[in-house]
């Protein structure tokens, strides 16, 4: 199933089918290797095999082992930090002070660029609600030299692929 399969949705989510279709084809101000990772990263954290499928068959030669391996670490790594750090923020008690013991050696290390990868941190992050992991990975990718439209683009990316995941699993219950 290619991606223009996958954006086949009722009319209530047209909107989305043409935020998406903009996202991943049209002029944007970061790469294709950073607009394909984002939208993969995004998909895997919708826990959405049929969308990470899709949408790394539509990235095409974009769509890199290591791209992909990336975005999976990302969106994993992700997983745990949001969660972790956004405890730590909302209890607001001595919990900051203690050493996470968290491993996340990828995040040093990356199978890509280390601004693709923290772009797809953020965008995670961004989309798991995390305020200190957005605020740091914004950080991170600011001094690896992206611009705030980069930033935006990416986050465009990823709220869409996210509706696009939500659309999705919503289609069977509207029409069905």
């Amino acid at each position: 199933m290619a991606l223009d399969d996958l954006l086949v949705l009722p009319e209530p989510a047209k909107d989305i089918k043409l935020n998406v279709q903009s996202l991943l084809t049209g002029a944007l101000s970061i790469d294709n290797e950073q607009r394909w990772g984002v939208a993969l990263a995004a998909a895997f954290a919708s826990r959405n095999v049929t969308l990470v499928e899709n949408i790394k068959s539509a990235a095409g030669e974009h769509a890199t082992a290591a791209l992909v391996a990336d975005a999976y670490a990302a969106a994993s790594l992700m997983a745990m930090n949001n969660v972790f750090y956004r405890f730590r923020h909302f209890a607001k008690k001595n919990y900051a002070e203690k050493p996470a013991r968290l491993r996340m050696n990828r995040l040093a290390q990356p199978a890509t660029t280390k601004a693709t990868f923290e772009l797809m941190s953020l965008a995670v992050s961004a989309i798991n609600g995390c305020e200190v992991c957005v605020e740091s990975h914004e950080q991170s990718v600011v001094k690896a030299g992206l611009s705030e439209e980069q930033v935006y683009d990416a986050i465009r990316i990823a709220a869409n692929i996210t509706a696009l995941a939500t659309a999705i699993a919503g289609t069977s219950a509207l029409v069905g």
